[in-house]
């Protein structure tokens, strides 16, 4: 599919008032994307377990207006509380997706958004929210022309989403999403996400992730400015080649059910991210003393216990734990015992394979 695919083909006409709503969930990546190219295009692949109670819900109230409005007219509130700090990024997420919701500036809209994690803990909240909203656009679009087959509704809500988070497109659909054109895998694109085509081993449904949260509070450096860092980084081309291999190499993690290879992957993930923005000019170190603390204390508690957890990092100091369900009462006490202590006021939060956007 191409962009085009995604304008209506026939003009929209404004409609009565409405109200749908939505909840999508974050995600975490496996395979990272760090880099982009184009608008909100990734200049790699990735791959990312969609999460289940890390999640946004979000309400969209339209109202038509008697003629086009110059701009979009539209109040933001998160948990019942107007958010005018939100109004920016709200504003260019509305710009880009005008081409392909043409009768946008025709309506005054009312976007009501909660969480169910604590904004700025370093969950993936942007993915979450933008995956949302999408899906509440894509819907006022499908009320407005009649309908939409669902292949094509999810295609277009993570098209949406992307334009307003990149790592909200892999927020749709679950278990496992895939997102960038890779040519090992069939019906892959950089404009949307699509569920994970190959085999997928049993111990891979019910994965568990329970996030640390080792610092909470605004990142020290935004992704969007970190993605920007990766145009002309040196390391960059090599980067996005291992990301790239590991795709390829997972295919037979994924069927096989090799958790050992698995780790080895999603680690190294992980730590390359970081080496990219410590390496990158002007440079940023997200981990903190404890991130380094708990990647040990995982490292150790495998080795002794033979346990198959892991860690990986987004671009920030909190750890997500990924295991299989089996090991929960074990790897919990771990977490009490051990990691609780370089978690910020003993935060943590539990949450496990989810399997994407809900009607609310």
């Amino acid at each position: 599919m191409t962009e085009n695919d995604f304008v209506p083909r026939r003009p929209l006409s404004p409609g009565e008032s409405g109200k749908v709503s939505w909840t999508a969930p974050s995600n975490i990546a496996l395979v990272k994307y760090w880099g982009k190219k184009g608008e909100q295009l990734p200049a790699n692949a990735s791959l990312s377990f969609t999460l289940s109670d890390c999640k946004t819900q979000t309400s969209l109230e339209f109202e038509p207006l008697k003629g086009k409005s110059a701009e979009i007219k539209f109040d933001i509130f998160l948990d019942g509380k107007s958010r005018e700090d939100f109004r920016s990024k709200i504003q260019l997420f509305l710009s880009r997706i005008q081409k392909y919701f043409p009768v946008l500036p025709h309506y005054r809209y009312s976007i009501h958004t909660s969480n169910t994690f604590p904004h700025s803990s370093g969950i993936a909240s942007s993915a979450s929210g933008m995956a949302a909203l999408a899906a509440c656009f894509t819907e006022m679009e499908a009320l407005l022309t009649g309908g939409m087959e669902t292949d094509f509704f999810m295609n277009k809500v993570s098209f949406l989403a992307r334009l307003g988070s990149g790592s909200a497109g892999r927020s749709i659909q679950g278990n496992i999403m895939e997102w960038g054109q890779h040519p090992g895998v069939p019906g892959s694109s950089d404009l949307y996400a699509i569920p994970y085509p190959f085999d997928l081993h049993p111990v891979f449904h019910t994965y568990r992730d329970t996030i640390l949260l080792v610092e909470t509070g605004i990142k020290r450096v935004s992704s969007s400015s970190g993605h920007e860092l990766m145009l002309g980084h040196p390391f960059a081309g090599p980067r996005f080649e291992v990301a790239g291999n590991h795709i390829e190499r997972l295919r037979d993690v994924f069927k096989n059910g090799d958790l050992d290879t698995f780790i080895e992957i999603v680690e190294h993930e992980a730590l390359a991210l970081h080496a990219m923005m410590m390496t990158s000019s002007p440079s940023f170190i997200l981990m903190r003393p404890a991130t380094l603390s708990v990647i040990e204390a995982v490292r150790d508690f495998r080795n002794q216990s033979g346990i198959p957890i892991c860690f990986t990092l987004d671009a920030g100091a909190n750890v997500h734990l990924l295991y299989p369900e089996e090991h929960l009462s074990v790897i919990t006490r771990f977490i009490q015992d051990q990691l609780v202590a370089y978690c910020q006021n003993g935060h943590y939060l539990c949450d496990k394979i989810g399997k994407g956007i809900q009607k609310a």
